[in-house]
C-alpha cells in the first residue's frame, strides 16, 4: 500500500527573539499508508509540534522548511500556494491540537463551528451543512447534540470540548488526521474516551493518523507503529511491539524506565531520571546529541553524527551502541 502522508529528509529552522536561529527539525523523514496510526514520542522541545506545523503549512513567524518535501498523494505541500494549501486543510489533512478551548471560537455556537468547515470546503448550504454538524457530533460521541449544537464552547467540558474539535476536524472525510497531544490536560476516563473516538473514526474513513504525544500509554494503547524523536531528530522507529519489546536507543529505553509500572516499580520510589539537560539546537547536529546523557557514550559518538539505519525488519536506529544494556 503507498503512503498517504510521505515527508522526505524535512528541516525548520525558527528564528528566536535574540535573532539565532534554532534547528528545531533536523533531516526527519517518515511516512504513513491508510488505516495506519503512527506516534511521534518525545520529551518537550524534540521537535515533534514544529514538525507537524511544517506538515501543515503553518510554521511561526520567522519559521520555514530549509530542506526536504513533505508528499501528500505525491503532491508536494512545499511548493503548493497558499491557496492551494487552505483548501487541503481541513479537507484532506485535518488537525486536532492539544488546547481545545484554544481552537475554538468562545463567541461561535459549536454547531456554527463545524458547519462553518463543511461549507468552506464542500459548498453546502447553511442547513445542509447543519445536519452534517449534527451527524458529526454524535459520530463522535457528544450526547443529544441536537440541544447542544446552539451551545458554545464554554458550556463544554475538556472532553467534549476536544470531541468537537475532531468533529471540525473529520467534518470532510481527511485521508490524513494529526493529533498533536489530543488528550493533553484530560483526565484518564475522557483520555480514554477521546483515543476510542479517534481510533475508531480511523477504521471507519480509512484515514492515515499521525499522533503526537509524551505519554508511551496512549502510545501502547493506540499506535501501529512508533517514531521516537530528540533534538529535532529521529534516534528509533520500529512497530509499537518492537519498541516496548526491545528498545534499541538508551534514550528511548530512558523514556520507558520512567513508567511507573503496577506490579514492578516498588510503592512510593522515585522514578528512574534520564540525567543532564535536552542540548540547544542553534546549528545542527555533528555529533550524537544525547551523548552528554548517555551512560554508554564513547569517544566516536562525542565526535560522530550516528544516522538512522535499520537493524532488523520494521526496526530502525540511530545509535553507535543499539541494544547493548547500560
Amino acid at each position: 500500500m503507498s503512503p498517504v502522508l510521505d515527508v522526505r529528509d524535512v528541516s525548520v529552522r525558527i528564528r528566536v527573539p535574540s535573532g539565532h536561529h534554532v534547528q528545531a527539525v533536523d533531516r526527519v523523514s517518515f511516512s504513513v499508508e491508510p488505516g495506519e496510526t503512527l506516534a511521534i514520542v518525545g520529551e518537550s522541545g524534540c521537535g515533534k509540534t514544529m514538525l507537524a506545523m511544517a506538515v501543515l503549512g503553518l510554521l511561526p513567524s520567522g519559521g520555514e522548511i530549509t530542506n526536504g518535501e513533505v508528499l501528500l498523494d505525491g503532491e508536494d505541500l512545499r511548493t503548493a500556494t497558499p491557496s492551494r494549501l487552505r483548501d487541503i486543510r481541513g479537507r484532506t489533512i485535518g488537525a486536532v491540537f492539544q488546547e481545545p478551548m484554544a481552537a475554538l471560537d468562545p463567541v461561535l455556537t459549536i454547531g456554527r463551528q463545524i458547519a462553518e468547515v463543511i461549507q468552506r470546503h464542500e459548498g453546502l448550504s447553511k442547513d445542509a451543512a447543519r445536519g452534517r454538524a449534527l451527524e458529526l457530533m454524535s459520530l463522535v460521541g457528544i450526547p443529544d447534540p441536537a440541544s447542544r449544537i446552539d451551545q458554545y464552547p464554554h458550556q463544554f467540558s475538556g472532553g467534549m470540548a476536544q470531541r468537537v474539535v475532531i468533529a471540525m476536524a473529520i467534518a470532510c472525510r481527511p485521508r490524513v488526521l494529526l493529533a498533536d497531544e489530543p488528550t493533553t490536560a484530560l483526565d484518564v476516563t475522557i483520555q480514554a474516551a477521546v483515543l476510542r473516538v479517534i481510533d475508531s473514526l480511523k477504521h471507519q474513513l480509512d484515514m492515515a493518523v499521525v499522533l503526537i504525544t509524551h505519554d508511551l500509554g496512549v502510545v501502547a494503547d493506540v499506535a501501529d507503529r512508533v517514531m521516537v524523536m530528540y533534538a529535532g531528530r529521529v534516534v528509533e522507529e520500529a512497530d509499537v511491539l518492537d519498541t516496548f519489546a526491545a528498545p534499541q536507543h538508551q534514550y528511548t529505553r530512558g523514556l520507558m524506565g520512567a513508567i511507573r509500572h503496577p506490579t514492578r516499580t516498588p510503592p512510593r520510589s522515585r522514578l528512574t531520571e534520564i540525567p543532564g539537560m535536552v542540548p540547544t539546537l542553534l546549528a545542527p547536529a555533528q555529533a550524537c546529541a544525547f551523548a552528554p546523557r548517555c551512560p554508554l557514550a564513547d569517544d566516536r559518538c562525542r565526535a560522530e553524527l550516528p544516522l538512522l539505519g535499520p537493524i532488523r525488519d520494521h526496526h530502525a536506529v540511530a545509535c553507535f551502541h543499539p541494544g547493548v544494556p547500560a
